[in-house]
């Protein structure tokens, strides 16, 4: 059974940072592609950041220099660091996992989301 968990969403202040969390079970964050969305207040779900099996990353053009997405393989979490957040980065931030269940057959597996909200 796949069940991922959001947390560390809150409210901050512009400019504050804040790191989310999530845990994963029944996929292992090493072996999968692991990712952050993002749905804004009346838009659509977006990629924030992701990070491949081998470690690399990927961040969208808003949030690079200013999120970082790591793995703690020990606690089979995928972390998103977030700082110098802005009014604009205030969303629900969703977990998501990518699992190979053959060659070709691949599910996509989300959490619950955890509420974001940066105050100006």
């Amino acid at each position: 059974q796949v069940q991922l968990v959001e947390s560390g969403g809150g409210l901050v202040q512009n400019g504050g940072s804040l790191r989310l969390s999530c845990a994963a079970e029944g996929v292992d964050v090493s072996k999968n592609i692991m990712t952050w969305y993002r749905q804004l207040p009346g838009k659509h779900r977006e990629l924030v950041a992701g990070i491949s099996s081998r470690g690399r990353t990927n961040y969208t053009d808003p949030v690079r220099g200013r999120f970082t997405i790591s793995r703690d393989i020990a606690k089979n979490t995928v972390d998103l660091q977030m700082n110098s957040l802005k009014s604009t980065d205030t969303a629900v931030y969703y977990c998501n996992a990518v699992v190979r269940q053959s060659s070709s057959h691949y599910t996509s597996y989300w959490g619950q989301g955890t509420q974001v909200t940066v105050s100006s």
